[in-house]
C-alpha cells in the first residue's frame, strides 16, 4: 500500500504520512482498521523505526490514528467520517442561526466573515 520513492525530494516521513492519510481519507483504510505495526511498516519499506514513528506521530496530532499502546494503531472515526461530521456542523450550525433569524445569506456571510479572519 504504502510506497517510499527513495528518488524523490519528499523525505520519506512525509511519502509514509501523506499515503496513508490519502488513504484514510478516501476510505481505502476505514476507521477502527489496525495500521502495521511501526517496526514492521519500517522494515518492509527498508526504513528506520524513527521515519515511520514520525509519520505516525503527525498522522496521530492531525487526529486521523490513535495509538493504543501494546493494542496497537488505529484509524480513528473523525478520519473516514470527517465529511459526514462537517455536514452535521453544517446543519447544526444552520439550525442556531434559523432560530436566532438570520437568513441564509447572513448566515453564510458571517461564515465568510469569519473565515477571511481566520487566514488573515
Amino acid at each position: 500500500m504504502v510506497v517510499v520513492d527513495a528518488a524523490s525530494h519528499v523525505p520519506p516521513y512525509e511519502q509514509v504520512r501523506s499515503q496513508l492519510a490519502a488513504a484514510i481519507d478516501d476510505g481505502t483504510l476505514p476507521a477502527g482498521h489496525r495500521l502495521q505495526p511501526m517496526r514492521r511498516m519500517a522494515e518492509d519499506l527498508g526504513l528506520a523505526v524513527n521515519t515511520v514513528a514520525r509519520a505516525y506521530r503527525e498522522l496521530e496530532q492531525a487526529g486521523l490514528i490513535v495509538s493504543r499502546g501494546r493494542r496497537g494503531t488505529f484509524v480513528t472515526a473523525r478520519g473516514a467520517d470527517r465529511e459526514r461530521e462537517a455536514r452535521a456542523a453544517a446543519r447544526q450550525y444552520l439550525r442556531r442561526t434559523a432560530e436566532l433569524g438570520l437568513t441564509l445569506d447572513q448566515a453564510v456571510d458571517e461564515v465568510r466573515r469569519l473565515g477571511a479572519g481566520a487566514r488573515g
